[in-house]
This record gives structure tokens, sequence and C-alpha cells, in this order.
């Protein structure tokens, strides 16, 4: 990847492909960002792609070959999944480094191939994860930063639920909800793709599954410390509430966040050692403490929010790699993770369903 200086007098000339509901947020980023310069925007529905750069005077285009041809050094894609490939390859051939919204690709095999082409002509490519970038992330990222203890992750509990909105019925629960949680609980692990999946779901209002349970396991190399590590992820767009909770539970302590209230706490294990020995030994010496209050009795500490928009935190992550030449915070090959785990669950979701129910999916 080749670096990119920028100035107030050379700012880094950006674009925005697809300005629908997420790309129009990409547009305005770009078009507020100190250095940057939104040179143009490209929708397949001309009038739209008028709206957004009348708002952010820039330019307009019908095609990617249009707004290329303007001068661009770094885009964002933000058309629908399937259309990622088209989109992000004459860039990437061109060099020109690339934001491409989650998931990477519909499938392993096309989200391969664009990893490929970046890594073929050395573009930076980076996947729009957004919730990377989620204060409540980012507040956990920074308090297991300060603690000379880690919380090695054993078992994370995580559930993404939510009305149906009738949006991207195109494509499964999988791919709409539960990738957010994938790419967290992937980076958790160190990259690592999980050893085994279970998974069951149920399909109600289109033709891909609406809910999904999967059941994720790692099997830990002797060398850190060995066992297993269990990730259960819950995702449902069939529930009567919005919540969006995680919880991992380690060796080192335990951490719960909550997305949609952008709260979270964490018990370290260091912070409660002389408490838990007393309470141990007034166990074996037969003591009754059905009268202790749990809650007052370990140290919580309740994570620090700050009110950064996620969307652009992500975009100057992005932007910092384009500048720099490094690796960005999340490569063609974890968005290549994400996907294939994505799709092995998915196939673990057929693989529970019996004959009958399989034919109706078909």
């Amino acid at each position: 990847m080749t670096s990119t200086p920028s100035t107030p007098q050379n700012p880094l000339r950006c674009g925005a492909v697809g300005v629908g509901r997420m790309g129009r947020h990409h547009a305005r980023v770009y078009a507020e960002m100190e250095g940057v310069e939104l040179v143009g925007v490209v929708d397949a529905n001309l009038d739209r792609a008028k709206e957004i750069a009348a708002q952010h005077g820039c330019q307009a285009f019908a095609t990617e070959q249009e707004l290329l041809d303007a001068g661009v050094e770094a885009v964002s894609i933000a058309v629908p999944t399937t259309y990622h490939l088209k989109s992000a390859e004459p860039f990437l051939k061109a060099g020109v480094a690339c934001l491409i919204e989650k998931p990477l690709a519909g499938d392993a095999a096309e989200a391969e191939q664009i990893k490929r082409i970046a890594e073929e002509n050395g573009t930076c490519l980076m996947v729009g994860h957004i919730e990377r970038f989620n204060p409540i992330m980012r507040a956990m990222q920074s308090a297991a930063a300060t603690n000379s203890e880690p919380i090695t992750p054993r078992f994370m509990e995580v559930h993404r639920v939510s009305p149906m909105t009738f949006r991207s019925l195109d494509i499964g629960v999988v791919m709409d909800m539960m990738i957010h949680d994938l790419d967290v609980v992937l980076m958790l692990m160190d990259g690592r793709e999980p050893d085994e999946i279970q998974a069951s779901g149920v399909a109600v209002v289109g033709e891909y599954e609406d809910l999904c349970n999967a059941r994720l396991v790692w099997n830990i190399p002797e060398d850190d410390g060995g066992g297993q590590c269990v990730a259960n992820i819950t995702a449902s767009r069939l529930a009567m509430k919005t919540e969006r909770l995680t919880r991992i539970t380690g060796e080192g302590g335990y951490i719960k966040i909550d997305y949609a209230a952008k709260s979270g706490m964490m018990i370290r294990k260091t912070a409660n050692e002389i408490q838990m020995r007393e309470v141990r030994d007034q166990i074996r010496s037969g003591k009754d403490l059905t009268d202790v209050d749990w809650t007052e009795l370990i140290n919580i500490e309740p994570l620090t929010i700050d009110d950064g928009e996620p969307i652009v935190k992500e975009i100057e992550a992005f932007l910092e790699a384009v500048k720099t030449g490094e690796r960005p915070a999340i490569d063609a090959e974890a968005g290549f993770a994400n996907v294939r785990t994505a799709e092995r669950i998915v196939k673990a979701i057929n693989l529970s369903l019996g004959t009958r129910a399989q034919a109706a999916l078909s």
C-alpha cells in the first residue's frame, strides 16, 4: 500500500459510491472532514445522486468510471452487497483505496475475489464493520488495554434482536445482522475462525432465515493455555423489542456491553481477589451467606463512553490507513473471514433442518 499525504492545500480526494441509507452518511462525513475533498457521488438513481451532490457541493455521476476519471484517491462503496465486486473492482485495480460496507461480499468465493484483487494491486481495502467503532466497543478496548491481566475470552454470549423492518430481505439474518457480531467475536479471537459451528434457524417472512442461533467453538492451542472458547450468538429480526447485548467471560474477568444503551461494565479478577478469597474461606467454614448481596460484594467498573459518531471514527481509521500505508483496522482478510464464517453458519442451519423444511426454503 502506498501512502498519500494530505493537507488543507492538498486535500485527500474522496468519493462515495451508492448514496442510499448508509452511503449518504459517508458522503456527509467526507464533505465535513478537514483535509478531505468530496469529489463526487455515484448512484444508480441519478436523481438521488444529484440531490446528495447538491447538499455537499460536489459532482453527481451515473457510473463508477466517471468518478474514477474525475480523480479520486479513496472511495466508500455502499451499494447493495451483490454489487460490491462490480463497483469496487475498477477502483481497486486503479490503486484507489476502498472502504466497502459490510459484509465484504455475499459469499466467501466473491469475498476472496475482492481480497485477491486488492492484494494483487497493492490497494488499501477496509471493510465497514461499523460496530467496531461504536463508542461502547472503543471503551471496552481502551479499558482492556489498561488492564495488566487480559480478559481472555472463554465464553461469549451475544444477543442482537429487533422487530422486522422489512429491509434487506434479499439476505438472511446471518448476513444482515449477525455479521456485526461475527466481526467482533473473531476480532476478540485474534482473527481466528471457529473450529466447530452448530446453528439452527427459521425462515418466517421470506425465503431466508429470519432468526438464527449459532454456537461457535475454538480449540485453544496448548501454548495459549489449552481448552476451548465458546460463543453463543443469537440474531433475530422477529423480536418484539430491540436488544443488542454482548457478555464476555474470561479467566481474567467479565465484560458486559449494551450497544443500544451505550453502556457497559467490567469486573476484573484481580480487583476482586481479596473478596473472593474471604468468601471461599467462609464457605469452607460453613458460614451461611444467603443474606450476602452479591452485587455489593464485587467491584464493578463502568466503562467510560465518549460521544464520537461511529461512522466518523470508521472513516477516520480508513483515511489514516490510506495516508500512512498501514494495514487498516478491518482489512480484507478480516472481511473474508467474517463472510466465510457467516456462510458456514448458514450451511449449518441447512444441515439442522429436516428435508421437508429444506425443500420449503429451496
